[in-house]
């Protein structure tokens, strides 16, 4: 992911987030430049300038003091993801927007991106002042809330023939229903994440453990097809727990709390989130089926972007103008790349210039010539012969905490 494309995420959040706090609640002191709460994390301390304030919009401004790269939750009750912000380098700011009703939270600073970090509890007052909804905002959450429970929907039967193939011990059928298997899931992974103790269960990465934690999930099931090269009486029963948990994730999702800030919060995580840390290839280490990843979140991203797009053009019609052509040079990005290739860089141990393939701030977005080859569908992933090779030859990855970008919160 280019920088012009990490830009225009950044601008696409403060544009819509701007607009819908102002369309769905006065601003309060609380939410200014200079009311924010100002967050200071450093490698054994979370701090907070105030842990009572009133419910509504919040701005959390981040300092990090200490020498570790880290991220900072809001949790509700349960570790529910109410808001979160991750790799925030030592000596750099970043600011959480948040819509958070009255009740008791924690803040939790996490150095090091792993853990279940420092916390401190916060304490919610009062009622929001409402002011008069933009029925277009409305429409879009509306909007956004069906495609979530769609992609759950479209899911569940893509897992259940990934799973089969799993029980049959077919090693080649799994291979080829893993990927599209998981397409949904990210193309709403903020809102599939929201609910913290259903994430940990599908889609947590080995380096990604807890102490204690049992590993279960896709990516379990993913080294053992690719890098292990053979199917379990374990991997099967993994397999009817990972159809059990993302039934689950289909019956709750639709009751995630979403406004048109956690959208726009959201589309700009979901693109963060390939610019800086899946293009390493951390996410899928032993199948390398990135790109189908890649797309999934792009595809997700850009139809948050759709529905919140008008009342984007209305607040600022230059920025529009601006988003729109880039909006539309990022559709697709993993289509723009020969599969072959970035795979082929990523067995080498070559990251950077897998990475640069996918658009660095030192190259370019590749553009597609006529004679180059059909783009790969983002439900069918490239073939990873030599799949246990290729991941002994990638570079160590910085671990990385189960909790991953989230803007939504459950209810």
């Amino acid at each position: 992911m280019s920088v012009r494309r990490s830009h225009l995420a950044a601008l696409l959040t403060v544009a819509v987030a701007g607009v819908a706090l102002t369309a769905c609640t006065e601003q309060k002191k609380d939410v200014s430049s200079d009311g924010a709460v100002q967050v200071n994390a450093t490698d054994s301390a979370c701090e907070l300038s105030k842990t009572t304030f009133p419910a509504g919009p919040v701005n959390f401004s981040v300092t990090n003091k200490g020498s570790k790269t880290t991220e900072v939750y809001v949790y509700a009750a349960g570790d529910k993801i109410v808001t979160e912000r991750e790799n925030i380098g030592p000596g750099t700011k970043a600011t959480i927007t948040a819509e958070i009703k009255a009740g008791e939270y924690e803040v939790a600073c996490k150095p090091g991106m792993v853990g279940d970090g420092i916390r401190q509890k916060i304490t919610v007052t009062g009622d929001a002042a409402q002011a008069k909804s933009d029925p277009r905002l409305t429409a879009a959450v509306t909007a956004y809330r069906t495609y979530v429970q769609e992609q759950a929907d479209a899911t569940m039967p893509l897992v259940r023939k990934f799973a089969d193939a799993v029980k049959a011990g077919d090693l080649e059928a799994a291979k080829a229903a893993y990927a599209p298997s998981r397409v949904g899931w990210e193309r709403t992974e903020p809102v599939a994440e929201s609910f913290g103790d259903i994430d940990p269960k599908t889609d947590v990465r080995e380096d990604g453990l807890e102490p204690g934690q049992e590993w279960t999930g896709w990516h379990k099931l993913e080294k053992s097809l690719w890098a292990d090269g053979r199917i379990t009486d374990e991997d099967k029963k993994l397999a009817d727990q990972l159809v059990a948990d993302l039934t689950e994730w289909q019956k709750v999702v639709g009751t995630a709390e979403i406004t048109a800030t956690s959208m726009a919060n959201g589309a700009k995580e979901l693109l963060d989130e390939v610019a800086t840390g899946k293009v390493t290839g951390e996410e899928e280490a032993f199948s390398h089926t990135d790109l189908v990843d890649f797309n999934a979140n792009v595809e997700g991203a850009l139809k948050a972007y759709e529905l919140l797009k008008p009342v984007v053009a209305e607040k600022d019609a230059e920025l529009a103008k601006t988003l729109g052509p880039g909006v539309r040079r990022a559709e697709h990005p993993a289509r723009q790349v020969q599969p072959g290739r970035y795979l082929d860089l990523l067995r080498q141990g070559r990251r950077h210039r897998a990475q640069g393939l996918l658009g660095t701030p030192s190259t370019p977005w590749p553009s597609r010539s006529p004679s180059s080859p059909p783009r790969p569908s983002s439900t069918e992933p490239p073939s990873t012969p030599q799949g246990e090779r290729r991941v002994r030859q990638l570079p160590d990855r910085t671990a990385r905490g189960p909790g991953k970008p989230a803007s939504w919160s459950a209810s």
